[in-house]
């Protein structure tokens, strides 16, 4: 007899610890854990999945999705190491040779892709005219001399935002040349307005896909450990879903999944649709803002392991504040982190038997939580008492830098860590702590819609309605391609700035299209 499908299991990695949650079809919690994130965090997913499928009411055969928020891609950048080396060809020569790829790169992280790099003739002007032909004999033999010493190639051109034929017809040359099975990223299909943002953001995209595959078949393999054949989803930046080829394609997209699950995961615990976020954690809060039931995207560029890119992200304020955040004694009073102990606090925190004063700590000693093993000794008592005065002060700042209007706003508090916030904060006017708060960052990516976005610069001469139009059909195919349910996708944002001093009227479109998950 075959089984129904109608559990979902959501899995978000963090920096302390691994969560997962699954929820059943009317999206109650059947079963949620918390496991230590690994040092190699795929082992960390590994205990996640077999702590909750062990739990009572979970079928593993029975779950029909999977999604995963995950810090693997991030993590990989940080820390320079399984990157592929990459083939980096920019169409824009004679007018960028003035800013050559990897300017303002770190030296580890130029090493650490390789270094290969090149800038060809080519590129279009902001309405589509070509500045000057494609030079497909210079990208032939720059190809030609990187063979064998890459595993991927990143392709960039001038204003592709607005016509993307020269990264084509140059991708086509290098999977002639380099064999079709090397990972080729072109830059508009990834960044916006600005060449070298959006340039990095492709560079770092192709580097990652081997992490991005990696991940996909350590969590295929863990699935089918448990047997669970059930389609696998990774979390975004902005709060939704993309399938696992598309993941696989476009890793780059999963940097910051981790605050938009959290910030998802407040609104549906909850029932907001605006509101202020805090995630506590084990080492630090992440404040985001819940704007229309999303979060709200960052205006400024990313920055990601040294690297400035332009792509979408979400707008969060970290602070280093969370329960494992060692509390020091200074000539100033008291000093709160950065360092933490992080899941390490059931063996070292005061509370616990260990010899570290964390805030955690402070909690207990303030009333706030109630956990641990021992009484905390009398002589740390001024010190986490000054400690947790200073933490709502660190809070209600910012609180106070992520509003945008002068009055009071709702505050979600999720998150392990988030018995560290007190019952009431200056410019707050009410704090909500839901149930399940503890993984709503697994619950946000398990209830996640799938979601595609459309961004380009277009000509309005044959009319507005017309490119919006043709914008939101692209936003919508994407996001049918990414998993969404054809029957069911609509679009939910539509941007249009004008680009002024132009003889023609100019404008760049960003339209976003959202849909359920499509059925199995």
């Amino acid at each position: 007899m075959p089984h129904t499908l109608d559990l979902r299991l959501g899995i978000d990695v963090g920096g302390t610890h691994t969560d997962a949650v699954v929820l059943d079809r009317d999206d109650q919690v059947v079963a949620k854990t918390k496991q230590p994130t690994s040092k190699d965090v795929t082992a960390g997913i590994r205990a996640a999945i077999a702590a909750v499928t062990a739990q009572p009411g979970v079928d593993p055969q029975r779950i029909s999705h999977v999604m995963l928020g995950t810090t693997h891609a991030t993590n990989a950048v940080l820390e320079r190491r399984r990157l592929h080396s990459v083939a980096v060809l920019r169409v824009g020569a004679p007018s960028t040779l003035g800013a050559p790829p990897f300017l303002g790169w770190p030296e580890d992280l130029v090493r650490a892709v390789g270094g290969h790099a090149v800038v060809v003739e080519g590129g279009f002007e902001y309405d589509g005219r070509e500045i000057v032909p494609f030079d497909a004999g210079t990208t032939r033999v720059f190809f030609e001399s990187v063979r064998g010493l890459v595993d991927a190639v990143a392709i960039s051109a001038v204003f592709s935002p607005m016509s993307a034929q020269h990264e084509l017809a140059a991708a086509d040359i290098a999977r002639e040349v380099l064999g079709d099975e090397v990972v080729v990223s072109l830059s508009h299909e990834i960044g916006t307005l600005g060449l070298l943002p959006r340039e990095n953001a492709t560079v770092l995209n192709a580097a990652l896909t081997r992490v991005a595959r990696e991940v996909a078949s350590a969590l295929t393999t863990a699935l089918a450990e448990h047997e669970i054949d059930a389609s696998v989803l990774f979390a975004q930046n902005d709060g939704t879903l993309m399938g696992l080829e598309y993941a696989v394609r476009f890793p780059i997209l999963t940097i910051g999944s981790g605050p938009a699950n959290s910030i998802r995961g407040a609104a549906f615990l909850t029932g907001l649709t605006d509101a202020l976020v805090a995630d506590v954690g084990g080492t630090s809060t992440d404040f985001g803002m819940l704007v229309n039931g999303f979060p709200r995207e960052s205006a400024a560029s990313v920055d990601i392991g040294g690297v400035s890119t332009n792509f979408r992200m979400p707008d969060v304020l970290a602070i280093a504040l969370g329960g494992g955040t060692v509390v020091h004694s200074n000539s100033d009073g008291v000093g709160i982190g950065p360092d933490s102990v992080g899941y390490r606090l059931p063996q070292e925190g005061l509370a616990f038997g260990g010899d570290t004063p964390t805030m955690s700590d402070a909690a207990v000693l303030g009333g706030r939580a109630a956990f641990g093993t021992t009484r905390v000794p009398d002589e740390h008592r001024p010190t986490l008492a000054a400690a947790l005065a200073a933490a709502d002060e660190m809070l209600a700042d910012a609180v106070d830098r992520m509003k945008l209007g002068r009055g009071d706003t709702p505050l979600v508090v999720v998150g392990g860590g988030s018995v560290l916030i007190p019952e009431s904060l200056e410019g707050v006017s009410r704090i909500h702590r839901p149930e399940h708060y503890d993984v709503a960052n697994a619950i946000g990516a398990a209830i996640a819609q799938v979601s595609g976005r459309w961004d380009e610069v277009v000509s309005l001469s044959n009319g507005r309605a017309e490119a919006i139009s043709a914008a939101s059909a692209q936003a919508t195919a994407r996001a049918i391609h990414a998993g969404a349910d054809p029957e069911f996708v609509e679009v939910v944002e539509i941007d249009e700035i004008p680009l002024a001093y132009l003889t023609e009227p100019v404008a760049r479109i960003s339209v976003k299209a959202v849909g359920p998950l499509g059925r199995q």
